[in-house]
């Protein structure tokens, strides 16, 4: 799973101003002060910030409704079509960015993208998908849960059976509700686990190596991947409950 360097910063990756010719800046000319046309860059670089998990969110905050004002199309009703279509998709990469980075689950899938790993797919329409087709839904049982999982799968086919024929029992209710109790704090906790992954990826990318770096990658991976078990084995408990 080979890493990639941290973002470069927008003088590497920016040419000089359409308009002036001078070194502009990744949204905007320092220069002349002109909208300057969209350039491939990941979320951070879009922002200014490295590619790190502890984000400063107030910054990141002000900075976007700082570009939201300079990039609304409303600013550029005088401009060319130019400037028009290049404030347009700015103000999309803009709102596609704050999305992404204010949230931090969404921020650390992101940036497992942006080094080329991706999570197993466990979502919801994974699983409807695999129902569909008769397909295996990639999905790994974390090996802490096995026994629990296993468990608790039981319980709730027993408790899909008695709603079919109109039966209830309390005793099974009460077991259900300690097991989806014990996931939540599970999920809670994984996520604290995921905030310590945090600080040595950003410890990584300041003076770790790329063998570091992998690592916390691998591990964040590992926790993501737990979590969003979790996750949908809580969904599927309030489903199987409410149904």
């Amino acid at each position: 799973m080979p890493g990639q360097s941290p973002a470069q910063s927008s003088t590497d990756v920016t040419p000089s101003c359409w308009s002036c010719g001078t070194m502009r800046a990744v949204h905007f000319c320092s220069s002349c002060g002109k909208v300057q046309p969209p350039v491939p860059v990941d979320y951070f670089t879009f922002f200014g910030f490295p590619r790190k998990l502890n984000l400063d969110t107030a910054a990141l905050e002000k900075e976007f409704y700082a570009l939201s004002r300079r990039l609304h199309p409303d600013g550029f009703g005088q401009a060319d079509d130019r400037e028009r279509a290049w404030s347009l998709e700015q103000s999309s990469m803009l709102n596609d960015a704050y999305r992404t980075l204010k949230d931090p689950i969404k921020r650390t899938e992101y940036l497992l993208r942006l080094e080329g790993v991706e999570l197993e797919e466990q979502s919801k329409q994974a699983t409807e998908k695999a129902r569909a087709t008769g397909e295996l839904k990639k999905q790994v049982v974390p090996p802490d849960l096995l026994e629990e999982v296993f468990e608790l799968n039981m319980h709730l086919e027993e408790l899909r059976a008695q709603k079919t024929l109109g039966e209830d029992d309390p005793a099974l209710l009460e077991e259900i509700g300690k097991a989806k109790l014990s996931l939540e704090e599970k999920f809670d906790a994984l996520f604290n686990e995921l905030k310590i992954e945090w600080n040595h990826w950003d410890q990584a990318v300041d003076s770790g190596t790329g063998d570091d770096r992998r690592k916390v990658l691998d591990t964040m991976l590992d926790v993501l991947n737990r979590r969003n078990y979790v996750r949908n084995l809580v969904r599927d408990v309030n489903e199987a409950m409410e149904g």
